[in-house]
């Protein structure tokens, strides 16, 4: 991981006059400011820049974001959402993978919100390698429970790991409204029972509860997407059970195994990990299927799990017989 402050004060002099008088970026901005930079929106890092001032205040009304927030924003890209959550007075740390929109995003800062250059820090690093050490601490002053807004236009491809790598790592992210295609959208959003409900819906319900805010047309966009757009908001649960991690990787290796066979029973996917004496302990049928539980099914399930081993006299098991040994991989999400 590469972490920069790359300052914006001063950044302006060389750059051309806005042609905005809102600022914030239209689209006749954004394809100047590409042009001059030469940067062409890629397919690899899923670069889709938004063009409307009007969808950029929506989403930040919708995040409630004022002065007194600090937000995590996850590809920046030419800067209009960005520009669009200075203009609150906010801090922003701003994540970006792409070097030459990282160092172009300071000087688009100081030339559209000069009164906010300061609140600006960008990160130049892919956000699913980023985590609170003490080298991303002190460039942004943001720690792992540092109180934190997401707000994201998320890189569509890799919008599910990325939101819940950050949840994971940084407890203090206590809401998030981000902007993914409609159909992840709907996912994360899903209710147990549904054919869209599975592990992203799941595991994100473990950190919070979470809402459809609107969609947003393909027009707002450039390049305009093939797909539609979607906005979601979250709120995270104050409850210390979800703080407990070995509590977790044991949920999320249940819920993986259930939705990776999601036809078949829970008593049939899950007959090497969960004993009929903890089905019963939870008070869960075995024959039900893994699309019908809520998180806390799956969380009473785990402790029923947990007491039955504790009470077992046999000696600990080896990562063959126990799955949850070793958590998988969040990058792996299937959306």
């Amino acid at each position: 991981m590469t972490l920069h402050t790359l300052e914006a004060s001063g950044a302006a002099d060389a750059a051309e006059p806005a042609e905005s008088t809102t600022g914030l970026l239209g689209a006749a901005d954004i394809r100047r400011i590409a042009a001059d930079a030469g940067i062409s929106p890629t397919k690899k890092f899923g670069q889709n820049f938004v063009i409307d001032p009007g969808t950029v205040r929506r989403i930040v009304h919708e995040a409630g974001v004022t002065e007194r927030d600090t937000v995590i924003e996850v590809g920046p890209g030419l800067g209009s959402l960005t520009l669009g959550l200075l203009e609150t007075g906010a801090h922003v740390t701003a994540i970006e993978i792409d070097p030459a929109l990282a160092e172009r995003l300071p000087q688009t800062v100081a030339l559209y919100q000069p009164d906010h250059p300061d609140n600006l820090t960008v990160v130049l690093s892919d956000a699913l390698k980023v985590f609170p050490n003490d080298e991303f601490v002190e460039t942004t002053g943001i720690t792992a429970s540092t109180p934190v807004k997401l707000v994201a236009n998320l890189p569509y491809n890799v919008a599910t790991p990325i939101i819940l790598t950050l949840l994971q790592r940084f407890e203090g992210i206590e809401s998030f409204l981000v902007m993914v295609q409609k159909e992840v959208a709907d996912r994360l959003s899903a209710a147990p029972g549904s054919k869209i409900y599975g592990s992203p819906s799941v595991k994100l319900a473990w950190y919070g509860t979470t809402r459809r805010a609107g969609t947003i047309g393909r027009n707002v966009f450039w390049p305009a997407p093939h797909v539609d757009s979607a906005l979601v908001g979250f709120t995270r649960v104050t409850d210390p059970e979800r703080c407990d991690e070995a509590l977790r990787t044991r949920v999320f290796a249940l819920i993986d195994k259930a939705f990776g066979q999601r036809r078949k029973t829970l008593h049939a996917v899950l007959r090497t990990e969960v004993p009929d004496a903890a089905f019963a302990a939870a008070g869960i049928d075995g024959q039900r299927r893994g699309e019908t539980l809520t998180i806390d099914d799956f969380i009473a399930l785990a402790r029923a799990c947990e007491a039955v081993d504790d009470g077992a006299p046999s000696a600990p098991a080896s990562s063959e017989q126990h799955p949850f040994v070793t958590p998988p991989s969040l990058t792996q999400e299937i959306l």
